[in-house]
């Protein structure tokens, strides 16, 4: 008997002759093989993005190679840090001591489960405060600071993501970013572009066109630090954006005042 989380796949001839045989008692039973066979797609596709998918994330994005780039971008992060896109808590043992607590944003149920054992073994205190980064259950002007690591490529709606983040950064406060994305060589973003339809299959909606130091100025962050390079591997996925950027201190042209009141 299969487990619960056995899918039995349907391939072309399966579903032909399913159908075939259905259609012999009417159109109505055909379109029922035809959203049968659909739902089980979709299925087979909500199994891979939520078990086999962050597992995936976590093996390649945890690899030797990553450890200096993400030792670089948490440099200099302190107080309270909400980190979109958390998944299997990579970056925890980077943190900076100056961190007294990470607000982690993560929609894998199955990354956090793998980040468990991070978190236990971390010295940064860490709380999962929601699932979607683009939504944030965090008061405005409640964090210090934020954290991105190869997740506004995934975000389906980079902008608002950020502008989640400038909303709950405090004015002044910096936003560090380790993303790849729009290669700067023509044949190089040509392939990215070839590539991307089937990337975003495989990898859970991750883009490789997009442009990473422009969504982040389109949010209205004052970008302070920015380097960009290829990292080791093939260049399609490896041009590598790490920065900081500032959450402005003004809203709509109207600077903020940082006195106190008599």
């Amino acid at each position: 008997m299969p487990s619960a989380f056995e899918i039995t796949p349907l391939d072309d001839r399966a579903l032909s002759d399913r159908g075939h045989r259905l259609c012999m008692s009417g159109p109505g039973s055909l379109r029922g093989a035809r959203r049968n066979a659909a739902s089980g797609y979709g299925l087979q596709v909500g199994f891979y993005r939520e078990h086999i998918l962050p597992r995936l994330v976590d093996r390649a994005c945890g690899s030797a190679s990553l450890r200096d780039w993400r030792a670089a971008v948490t440099r200099g992060l302190e107080g309270r840090v909400v980190e979109l896109g958390f998944g299997s808590g990579l970056n925890l043992e980077h943190y900076p001591a100056s961190v007294s607590v990470v607000l982690a944003v993560e929609p894998a149920r199955v990354a956090r489960r793998l980040a468990a054992r991070r978190v236990a073994s971390s010295g940064v205190t860490v709380e999962h405060v929601g699932l979607d980064g683009q939504s944030i259950p965090l008061d405005d002007e409640s964090c210090d600071g934020a954290l991105s690591t190869f997740t506004l490529c995934t975000i389906p709606d980079a902008a608002a993501g950020l502008a989640e983040l400038r909303r709950v950064i405090r004015p002044g406060g910096r936003f560090h970013f380790l993303e790849h994305g729009l290669a700067p060589d023509p044949a190089v973003e040509a392939w990215q572009r070839r590539l991307e339809p089937l990337q975003r299959r495989l990898a859970g909606g991750c883009h490789l066109t997009r442009d990473i130091p422009q969504l982040i100025a389109g949010a209205g962050f004052d970008i302070e630090r920015l380097e960009q390079s290829y990292a080791k591997g093939p260049r399609p996925w490896t041009w590598f954006t790490m920065g900081v950027a500032i959450a402005p201190t003004h809203v709509r042209g109207v600077e903020r005042s940082f006195e106190r009141l008599p």
